[in-house]
């Protein structure tokens, strides 16, 4: 049986409240579920200690029995010093758009043109 820890969401309408499960995964996101390991709630502050509350030594266990976190949950687990940090890269989320770039250009332009007309009437005087 293939096994996750995820979230399953709950809560009305825009107000997000999500428990943290360990579930078969192909059960529905929501639906059934194993054991609940804790709850995660993304509307309080990110300082707060009440905003992710885990029973670590569970969430260790089933880690053990070949549970696979989700992304959200694999980056909690790193904070909370259950998981090794994993090296993500992706090269291209830094890289500004076509657009951002066009923008620079044209201002890296305009910038050059306005040090050559400062420094031409300086250049003028000094050869006077």
């Amino acid at each position: 049986m293939a096994m996750k820890i995820r979230l399953a969401r709950g809560g009305s309408k825009k107000r997000p409240h999500y428990s943290i499960v360990a579930s078969d995964a192909r059960m529905p996101r929501d639906g059934r579920f194993i054991e609940k390991l804790g709850t995660y709630n993304p509307l309080l502050p990110k300082d707060s200690e009440d905003r992710v509350k885990m029973d670590l030594d569970r969430v260790k266990y089933w880690l053990g029995q070949g549970a696979q976190p989700t992304d959200r949950l694999a980056r909690m687990l790193e904070a909370a010093g259950v998981l090794e940090k994993k090296v993500r890269a992706n090269p291209n989320k830094a890289k500004p758009g076509k657009k951002a770039v066009e923008r620079a250009e044209e201002k890296a332009a305009k910038v050059a043109a306005a040090a050559e007309a400062a420094a031409a009437p300086a250049e003028a005087a000094a050869e006077e």
